[in-house]
């Protein structure tokens, strides 16, 4: 007898909440807020920066001696953890970086090793955090 009073209110349960906001108007009720539903794009975190080339939306656009992964036992990883910085696994790395000037002359126009952005640039180019190649040319 308990189960079919609980089978009985999960289905009215359902019944009202499949109500349609047309039903709710003819009946004379303010229409439902519309249901909130994410998905995993709208969830996502964005790793690269938006934008064409030549631009940066995280800052100057730096020049990095190597670009690297962390987690894999390299000396990034051993410069991370001589600055104490917990970075997770697989996040891109620029060392020995310098920001560079797509405008104007001198020598901050020429990259010859790797022209990237970067989110975290605080470091005084020693390591930039999540950084992505872009190409100036």
């Amino acid at each position: 007898m308990k189960f079919a009073s609980v089978l009985v209110l999960a289905v009215a349960a359902t019944v009202v909440s499949a109500e349609t906001n047309a039903e709710r108007l003819a009946r004379g009720l303010p229409p439902m807020a519309p249901a909130r539903r994410g998905t995993p794009v709208a969830r996502a975190k964005r790793t690269s920066p938006s934008g064409g080339s030549g631009q940066c939306s995280t800052g100057s656009i730096q020049c990095c001696e190597s670009v690297d992964k962390s987690g894999h036992g390299s000396s990034l990883d051993e410069l991370l953890s001589l600055l104490n910085l917990n970075i997770p696994d697989e996040t891109p790395c620029g060392t020995s970086c310098s920001p560079i000037s797509l405008f104007g002359g001198g020598s901050g126009a020429n990259c010859n090793q790797e022209p990237v952005c970067c989110e975290d640039n605080s470091y005084n180019g020693l390591v930039n955090i999540g950084c992505s190649p872009i190409n100036i040319w």
